[in-house]
C-alpha cells in the first residue's frame, strides 16, 4: 500500500507538507554544516584552539541531546504544534544571539541555546510521521525526508564556504536566522495538530521515568536506537573533523571544501533514496543489516589507509561516501523500527532515539577534536570505532535470538 501524499493540511489529521517536514528535520544539519568551512577561520579570528572552536559543533549536538527528552513528553501532553512553534521561536532568538556574538565563549553559549530550541524540529517531525503512518509507510516517509534533507549537507558547506570567502563567518548565521524565521512562519501557517493520544500524565516525573524505562527495557527499541546512534556517530565524526582534515591537513581551500563535501552528502542521499524504494520489498531489518555491514567496511578501509599513511582527498572521501551511504540506509529504517511499537508515547520514543543519537554524535565530535594530531588518523579511527560499535550492538541485540 502506497503512503498517502503529503499535502497542505485540511484538517486535524491531514499530513503536513513534505517540504515543511524536511525543513524541520534539516535544522540540525544546516546549523552544523553551514559553519564547517568557517571553523579554521574562527580559530584565527577568536585566537582559540581547535578543540575550543569544535565545541560550537559538539555543544550544539549536546544541546540537542539534552533537550530532546524534554520535548517528547511536552508534545505527548500538549500536542506537537504548540511545542514545535515554541522551540522554533527559541531557535530564532538564539540564532540572532550567535550572529552578534563578540567572543568564542559567547558563540558557544549561543550555539547551546540554538540547539535547545532547534531540536524541537526533528523530534516532532519524527513524532508527526509516527502519528500519521504505520511502520513500513513511516519508514518510506522518513527515508524520503532523509534523501531530500541530504540536499542540506550537500549545499550547506558549499554555501558556507562562499559566504566565508565573501563576507566572513557571521554571514552563515544570517542564513540560520532566515531558516529559523521561515520554519516558524511555515509551521504556524501549515502545521495541523497530529497527536490524537495526548496524555495528561505525560509530564508527571513518575510517568516520564516509567516511559523511558519501558523504552530502554525493550530490546528491539534499544537495539535499533543504539545501532543508528553509533552509525550517526561515525557520520558526525567526519562532519566535526572533516574541515580540519581537508582544509588544514590536505590543503583544500574553504571554497572548494564545499565541493569535496558534495559526494558524501550525495552518498547519504543515495542510501536514503534506496531505502525508501526497497523498504516494502526487502524489509526494514535487512536494510539496517546491510547498512551496518557497509558502514563497517567503509570504516575499516578508511582507518587502514590512515594507518598506512595514505593522506589524500580520495583516500578520505571514497570510504567516507560508503559510510554516508550506509548511514542513509540505517537512520530512517532504524528510526521507524524503533518507534513503530510505541504509538501512545511516540513523542517520548522519538525524543529518546534523538537523545541517544545526538549524545553519541557529540561524543564522537569531542573525541575527534581532542585526538586531532595534524593527520587523518584521529578522524578515521573514531569513524571506524563507531561503525564497529554499531555492528557489535546490531549483532548482540538484533541479530541474535532473545534469551
Amino acid at each position: 500500500m502506497e503512503a498517502p501524499p503529503l499535502a497542505r493540511p485540511t484538517g486535524p489529521s491531514a499530513p503536513p507538507p513534505t517540504l515543511l517536514l524536511v525543513a524541520l528535520t534539516a535544522v540540525a544539519p544546516m546549523s552544523i554544516d553551514l559553519c564547517l568551512p568557517s571553523l579554521p577561520e574562527m580559530t584565527r579570528v577568536f585566537g582559540a584552539q581547535v578543540s575550543q572552536v569544535q565545541l560550537i559543533l559538539s555543544v550544539f549536538i549536546g544541546g540537542f541531546a539534552v533537550a530532546q527528552p524534554i520535548y517528547g513528553p511536552l508534545s505527548d501532553r500538549f500536542g506537537r504544534r504548540p511545542v514545535l512553534l515554541g522551540g522554533m521561536a527559541v531557535y530564532l532568538a538564539a540564532s540572532l544571539f550567535c550572529l552578534a556574538a563578540p567572543s568564542i565563549e559567547a558563540l558557544i553559549l549561543g550555539r547551546f541555546l540554538q540547539a535547545l530550541g532547534g531540536c524541537a524540529g526533528p523530534v516532532l517531525a519524527r513524532a508527526i510521521v509516527r502519528d500519521l503512518y504505520p511502520r513500513n509507510q513511516a519508514a518510506r516517509v522518513l527515508s524520503t525526508m532523509a534523501s531530500a534533507m541530504a540536499l542540506g549537507p550537500a549545499i550547506a558547506p558549499f554555501l558556507g564556504g562562499n559566504l566565508q570567502a565573501w563576507f566572513g563567518w557571521r554571514a552563515n548565521f544570517v542564513v540560520l536566522v532566515l531558516l529559523g524565521a521561515a520554519t516558524l512562519v511555515a509551521g504556524w501557517g501549515l502545521l495541523a495538530e497530529t497527536n490524537r493520544h495526548r496524555d495528561p500524565r505525560a509530564l508527571d516525573p513518575a510517568t516520564i521515568l516509567d516511559n523511558y524505562c519501558r523504552l530502554l527495557g525493550d530490546r528491539l527499541f534499544l537495539g535499533y536506537s543504539l545501532t543508528l546512534s553509533f552509525a550517526f556517530g561515525g557520520l558526525f565524526a567526519f562532519i566535526s573533523g572533516g574541515a580540519f582534515v581537508l582544509i588544514d591537513v590536505l590543503g583544500v581551500t574553504p571554497r572548494l571544501f564545499g565541493f569535496s563535501f558534495v559526494p558524501a552528502a550525495l552518498g547519504f542521499m543515495a542510501g536514503s533514496f534506496a531505502g525508501s524504494r526497497l523498504t516494502q520489498r526487502v524489509g526494514l531489518e535487512r536494510l539496517v543489516r546491510l547498512g551496518v555491514g557497509l558502514g563497517l567496511a567503509g570504516g575499516l578501509v578508511l582507518a587502514g589507509l590512515a594507518v598506512g599513511g595514505v593522506q589524500t582527498v580520495v583516500a578520505v572521501m571514497a570510504p567516507i561516501c560508503v559510510v554516508f551511504f550506509s548511514t542513509g540506509l540505517v537512520l530512517p529504517n532504524g528510526t521507524a523500527a524503533a518507534l513503530s511499537p510505541h504509538p501512545n508515547i511516540a513523542g517520548s520514543a522519538s525524543a529518546l532515539v534523538g537523545c541517544l543519537q545526538m549524545a553519541t554524535g557529540a561524543a564522537a565530535g569531542w573525541l575527534v577534536g581532542h585526538l586531532h594530531n595534524g593527520t587523518t588518523l584521529a578522524m578515521a579511527g573514531v569513524i571506524c570505532a563507531m561503525q564497529l560499535a554499531a555492528a557489535v550492538v546490531h549483532w548482540r541485540l538484533l541479530s541474535r535470538p532473545a534469551s
